[in-house]
């Protein structure tokens, strides 16, 4: 989509207003995949971290070179909800609107049962669950003014979950529920889905060894991973206009994984 600059604000060729997102945890992986595709889409981009401001700047900076004044960096501690309308305060200010809110921060490391602490619950729950509620909370005025919708990143596994991962896999069952519970409460104005991504980045740091990864896979319809781009062509979906009577769903992006059962 083309774009030019038209007074305080950016629209494109045919003069229509652009549409403005807030992706949480937009500086890396699959974050990263998304905050690219919605700007290639034609939005402005707030692109929140916490750690990874170097990377955050780094992003922006190669989309503002392609297009002047379209992203900037917010960063914030998640679980610190009284923060929470700052952030969204921050896009307002920048540009006076907020048409999409994607919930993709996130925890995620295992929590067997014997050896689970509070911290643990604290931060997996936090970052899964209690950070996308608040947040929802604090962006639901602007995008209801707007029209716009939410899109919270699940997990393909809420289903079927993860052996020793009890507490990961409780918060992405609850950001389900929250999923279609916000869809009842703020609609007609504010459409909430969800994308659950199946295998598509092995955990940093945790990258498994070949025979383990091979019988994950093997285990995928689609015999092979996901690749991050998957998910942001479905968030940009979900999004869009072409979903306006779309609301309250999981839309699992797992290479069929989840019909295994």
């Amino acid at each position: 989509m083309g774009r030019s600059q038209m007074g305080d604000q950016v629209k494109d060729d045919s003069g229509m207003q652009e549409r403005v997102a807030l992706v949480t945890g937009g500086a890396r992986r699959i974050g990263e995949a998304i905050v690219r595709e919605l700007h290639d889409d034609g939005y402005k981009v707030a692109i929140h971290c916490r750690d990874s401001v170097d990377d955050a700047r780094v992003l922006a900076e190669e989309l503002n070179e392609a297009y002047p004044g379209t992203a900037i960096v917010i960063s914030g501690d998640l679980l610190d909800v009284e923060s929470l309308q700052d952030l969204v305060d921050e896009v307002l200010n920048e540009w006076g609107q907020l048409d999409a809110l994607v919930n993709n921060a996130s925890s995620f490391y295992p929590t067997p049962l014997a050896e689970v602490a509070e911290p643990d619950w604290d931060d997996l729950t936090g970052s899964n669950l209690k950070a996308p509620l608040f947040l929802c909370q604090a962006a639901m005025d602007a995008l209801a003014e707007s029209g716009g919708a939410i899109v919270n990143i699940a997990d393909a596994g809420w289903e079927r979950p993860l052996a020793r991962h009890p507490v990961y896999a409780a918060a992405k069952g609850g950001l389900v529920a929250l999923t279609r519970s916000l869809a009842r409460d703020l609609a007609p104005d504010v459409r909430v889905n969800a994308v659950a991504p199946g295998i598509i980045l092995w955990p940093e740091h945790e990258t498994p060894e070949a025979e383990v990864a091979e019988r994950y896979i093997s285990r995928i319809p689609m015999q092979r991973m996901g690749e991050p781009e998957d998910i942001a062509s479905a968030v940009r979906f979900l999004l869009s206009e072409e979903a306006s009577y779309v609301t309250g769903q999981v839309l699992n992006v797992d290479g069929g994984a989840s019909v295994m059962r």
